[in-house]
C-alpha cells in the first residue's frame, strides 16, 4: 500500500523544498495545509501535494549548472 499521508520531512523531500519553506508556504496559504491525524500529529495528504505540484507553473529558465550538487563539508 502506498502512503496516504506524509510527515513534514517527507512532504518537503517529495517536493524538493526545505521544511522551513513548507511551513512558510503553509502560513502564506500557498501550500496545502496539513490534516490532523491525532491530537498531536499532523500529515499532508499525498493527493493534495501531487495536485499542488501539478498546478505549479512551468519554468522558463533552466536550473543553474550546480543544481543538485551538495557542498563537501
Amino acid at each position: 500500500m502506498q502512503p496516504i499521508f506524509l510527515d513534514l520531512d517527507d512532504a518537503a523531500a517529495a517536493v524538493s523544498l526545505s521544511t522551513g519553506n513548507i511551513q512558510k508556504m503553509v502560513r502564506e496559504g500557498s501550500f496545502p495545509k496539513p490534516r490532523a491525524l491525532s491530537a498531536r500529529r499532523v500529515g499532508w495528504l499525498v493527493s493534495e501535494i501531487e495536485a499542488w505540484a501539478l498546478a505549479r507553473p512551468v519554468a522558463e529558465m533552466l536550473p543553474p549548472a550546480n543544481a543538485g550538487q551538495r557542498n563537501a563539508a
